[in-house]
């Protein structure tokens, strides 16, 4: 499904893969509008095909959902596969949470649960590593509702670690990108999250959902601005490094 509103652009678009008949892009999405990029919607779990190249799109983003990386469902497998499609084009690829998860598959990494099966689901602090720092600056805090994390794949920078999980956000050749963190959520979004997401705060390591909520207050702003320098790094530089 093409999402694009009544605004003149140049720009191919860029394909948004969710998984969840609800699931919505959010401000990752709002912001790509912004940039004068159209939205190609995608739910491969519910039977929409992903473009054999992407060629005619800007890039692609992978979100999350409540499945994981290493569950047995065809789409699961299917959408590990078809991303050597960005790999081998070079074209920009953003995986978020899942979609990292995904994106490490892909590239020979595991994806696995702590071993104490402590998650992270409410914010947490992140560190920017030297690579990461050179990049851009980045939140102190961001927004996390795992129960996985994965393994930094061969040959790939380490741009940003946690304190439980250390590989939060990692970048393989020029244009593949990992991020094990949410800065794409709106408010309505969150509460949504908070309020069917409830059962999983007796987890270890997960703060209650009031946590969510007073944490977006303090922290939502630095977030929502290095998102938007963020998908300027992934689409817009790979844009003018293409012209």
């Amino acid at each position: 499904m093409l999402h694009d509103p009544a605004r003149k652009t140049t720009k191919p678009p860029i394909l948004i893969v969710l998984h969840q008949e609800r699931s919505s892009a959010g401000r990752v999405g709002q912001l790509l509008l912004d940039k004068g990029f159209p939205l190609d919607i995608r739910r491969p779990v519910l039977g929409d095909p992903l473009p054999p190249t992407l060629a005619n799109h800007s890039g692609a983003v992978v979100f999350g959902g409540p499945m994981s990386a290493n569950d047995p469902d065809g789409f699961v497998r299917s959408e590990i596969d078809w991303l050597s499609v960005p790999l081998k084009e070079n074209r920009p690829y953003l995986g978020i949470c899942l979609g990292a998860q995904m994106l490490v598959r892909q590239l020979g990494g595991k994806v696995a649960a702590d071993r104490h099966e402590r998650v992270e689901i409410g914010w947490y602090p992140i560190h920017p590593t030297e690579k990461g720092r050179l990049l851009m600056q980045w939140p102190k805090m961001v927004y996390h509702f795992h129960r996985e994390g994965f393994d930094l794949p061969h040959g790939a920078d380490l741009l940003a670690k946690g304190d439980l999980y250390p590989n939060q956000a990692f970048r393989y050749g020029d244009n593949a990108w990992g991020i094990q963190f949410h800065a794409e959520l709106t408010r309505a979004m969150m509460q949504r999250w908070v309020v069917h997401g409830a059962h999983r705060f007796i987890m270890p390591n997960a703060q209650q959902g009031r946590e969510h909520l007073e944490g977006r207050m303090l922290f939502d702003a630095p977030l929502k601005a290095w998102l938007s320098g963020f998908l300027d790094q992934v689409f817009e530089k790979s844009l003018q490094s293409a012209d």
